[in-house]
């Protein structure tokens, strides 16, 4: 397996304008799960690297399942259990076809369809407990969003090349972070016995976020992702000292000092490209509502609140994200839509009668 190089301070202060060439080309030449795709130049000898990437294109070596998102369905579903029994049993053999093969399917045939919504119930941001493979799915589904974090930042260095050198610096800067990030929750994940490509990869992340306008990439990654980030982070380590693992809490709480860093830089950027603007601001603040309503996941809101005060966010931004207009069923109704799969499910396999749909 081909292995990250160190990105040093070093590299990332160096003078001259070579810094942020250099961990682009690491990021694009070396990756740790595969080598990022490359486009011919015409007759010319050698690549030249894509700017504005596919999400379909990000590499991924033979350990890796690539999922269908399944947050563009959330968005689109009624607030009624029957009629979410009915569109889930509809689509059940493609739920099915997309954990097959991951440790997910033996979940899916015990629990049936709507199995996320039973093992996602105590929530991403809950500060309560969390079974074995609430834990495990959520870690993997962190170490993933990390490898597309560090992606996504690696992508802004190369995707704006007319941007400001120190808008440049940053992402390269928090390529770097993210870069360590990956091994932090790769090492997690061991300490959880989880093999990495053990759940499917969504790109969900990747594919909201890398706009190709830089105010709406900042928005969406910086302000809104590592936003969430800051809420996962901040209930992951509560947990782990709720449950007395101290080493779980540790070192998400190194990667949350991280993520401050990285919502700052979107709270200081998105202010420069839009000041003296009002259309660019109001376009970067309805896609932003757009995002945050995309990652809600049809549940309460639990902000980290001193944390994002912090990295930039107001009082009344923080407001607008707790009560934001999901349109989609609350938690509730899905977990019972959930409990209906199962019981119908499990029906089947005994070879009963299922329970009738209200």
């Amino acid at each position: 397996m081909r292995v990250l190089p160190t990105l040093n301070t070093e590299v990332l202060s160096c003078s001259g304008r070579r810094g942020y060439h250099v961990i682009a080309r690491c990021l694009c030449k070396i990756h740790p799960y595969g080598t990022t795709l490359m486009k011919p130049r015409g007759r010319r000898k050698g690549f030249a690297m894509e700017r504005f990437m596919n999400h379909e294109h990000l590499a991924r070596d033979s350990r890796f399942k690539r999922a269908n998102n399944r947050n563009q369905l959330m968005r689109s579903l009624p607030d009624d259990v029957g009629a979410i029994v009915r569109i889930f049993e509809k689509i059940a053999p493609k739920i099915h076809e997309r954990v097959q093969g991951t440790s997910l399917e033996a979940v899916y045939n015990d629990l049936g369809p709507g199995f996320q919504f039973l093992i996602a119930s105590g929530g991403r941001q809950a500060k309560g407990g969390r079974t074995p493979i609430q834990l495990q799915t959520q870690l993997h589904g962190v170490f993933v969003g990390e490898l597309q974090a560090m992606e996504a930042a690696g992508r802004t260095v190369w995707d704006f090349p007319d941007a400001p050198w120190e808008f440049k610096m940053n992402m390269a800067r928090q390529c770097w972070d993210e870069a360590r990030h990956i091994q932090i929750f790769e090492k997690l994940l061991d300490h959880t016995s989880t093999k990495i490509g053990e759940f499917p990869e969504s790109t969900f992340l990747f594919e909201t976020s890398c706009h190709d306008d830089p105010v709406l990439r900042i928005t969406g990654v910086n302000r809104c992702l590592e936003g969430l980030a800051c809420d996962v982070f901040r209930s992951l380590v509560e947990y782990g000292k709720e449950v007395g693992d101290m080493k779980l809490a540790q070192a998400i709480d190194f990667v949350l000092a991280d993520e401050l860093t990285h919502v700052r830089f979107g709270s200081d950027w998105s202010k420069e490209f839009t000041k003296d603007d009002p259309e660019r601001y109001k376009k970067a603040k309805e896609f932003q509502t757009e995002t945050e309503r995309a990652f809600s996941f049809g549940g309460e809101r639990i902000l980290a609140r001193e944390e994002r005060l912090e990295a930039g966010f107001t009082e009344e931004e923080l407001d607008e994200i707790e009560n934001i207009d999901l349109k989609v069923p609350n938690r509730t109704v899905l977990v019972k839509a959930a409990e209906m799969l199962r019981d119908r499910h499990q029906a089947r396999k005994r070879g009963e009668e299922p329970p009738a749909i209200p």
